[in-house]
């Protein structure tokens, strides 16, 4: 039997893919929450700004002020998938993540 590894990396990306969207339509406010920190930033000047770094403030607003202590997680694969989904969505955040190119088509 093939381990996750073993497979090739668009079935993987796929995977990702598939789990992003159940986990945004599960957890929109995760969205909601990336958005207002990148205009926050944006605000206070910055042009740019990693999409990870606005990832990790949020995972941990989430985990100090969510209703339930033990939380979610907000998986570091969704990072580029939430940059792309705020730039087609957010005009005004359209070219604050630098975006490269996925694995998978």
């Amino acid at each position: 039997m093939r381990s996750r590894q073993d497979q090739p990396s668009l079935m993987r990306d796929e995977t990702i893919e598939a789990h992003f969207w159940e986990f945004h339509d599960n957890h929109p406010e995760v969205y909601r929450e990336i958005v207002r920190r990148a205009r926050q930033l944006k605000q206070k000047g910055f042009t740019h700004y990693g999409i990870k770094g606005i990832i990790e403030v949020v995972r941990w607003h989430f985990a100090t002020t969510g209703p339930d202590a033990a939380g979610f997680k907000t998986n570091n694969n969704f990072s580029s998938r939430y940059a792309r989904l705020v730039e087609a969505h957010e005009p005004d955040l359209t070219g604050f993540f630098e975006l490269r190119e996925l694995r998978a088509a």
